[in-house]
C-alpha cells in the first residue's frame, strides 16, 4: 500500500534528532515522513513520541525492518530496534498509525494462508501464542477486524515485528508477503495491540 502524506489532525506529534540523546538538529513531525534525507537528516539519531502511535521503518518510503513506536522517550537506536532479530541502527522514514484503538482491537488469525486452516482470535495482548494453545510456531495469514497490531516472532515480544492495521489492505494480510517488505518468515508467537 502507498501511504501518501496526511494532513496534520493534531493526533500524533513526533519529535526527532540526528544525533542520540536528543542532541543536534531537531524537528517536530506531525504527519508521514517518506525520507529522512530530504529533511536533512542521514538517519534518525534519538526521537519522543508526544503523542499518538508511531510506525518507523529501516529504509526510505516505508521499507525495511518496521519499529513500532509509542509514547515516550527513545534515547538512541537501540531503544527502538533492540528486542529485533537483528539490530538496525537506522530509521529513514516514519509515519502515524492512524486506526490503533487499543481498548476496541480485534484480530483473527489462521494457520495457513488465505485464511484457511485453524484459526484463533484474540481481544487482547498475547505474550506467548503456544502457551495459548496455538501449536504451530507459524502463522499464515491474518484478518484485522479492528485497531493495530504487532506481531512478533518470539514470545515475550521479541524478534522480527510486523505492523498489522485494520486501515490497510483492508484488514486483510493473506500470506506473510503482505506483512511488510522485510518479513522473511511467518514464525509469529507473541501478538499485542498497539498503545494509543
Amino acid at each position: 500500500m502507498n501511504h501518501h502524506c496526511r494532513r496534520s489532525s493534531g493526533l500524533w506529534k513526533m519529535v526527532v534528532w540526528d544525533e542520540p540523546f536528543f542532541q543536534g538538529k531537531k524537528q517536530e513531525f506531525t504527519s508521514d515522513c517518506c525520507s529522512t534525507p530530504e529533511h536533512g537528516f542521514s538517519t534518525v539519531g534519538s526521537c519522543k513520541i508526544e503523542s499518538g502511535a508511531w510506525a518507523g521503518f529501516e529504509h526510505c518510503d516505508f521499507q525495511g525492518q518496521q519499529f513500532v513506536l509509542e509514547r515516550g522517550d527513545y534515547p538512541c537506536w537501540e531503544a527502538w530496534s533492540g528486542s529485533n532479530a537483528y539490530h538496525v541502527e537506522r530509521m529513514c522514514s516514519f509515519r502515524p498509525i492512524s486506526c490503533a484503538d487499543h481498548g476496541r482491537s480485534r484480530l483473527m488469525f489462521f494457520e495457513q494462508e488465505n485464511f484457511q486452516g485453524k484459526r484463533g482470535e484474540l481481544s487482547d495482548d498475547c505474550p506467548s501464542l503456544p502457551a495459548l494453545g496455538w501449536d504451530s510456531s507459524a502463522v499464515g495469514s491474518f484478518l484485522v477486524r479492528s485497531g493495530a497490531w504487532v506481531c512478533s516472532q518470539y514470545p515475550g515480544y521479541r524478534g522480527f515485528q510486523y505492523l498489522l492495521e485494520s486501515d490497510s489492505h483492508t484488514g486483510e494480510y493473506k500470506h506473510v508477503r503482505e506483512w511488510g517488505s522485510h518479513a522473511q518468515t511467518g514464525q509469529v508467537q507473541s501478538i499485542r495491540r498497539v498503545q494509543q
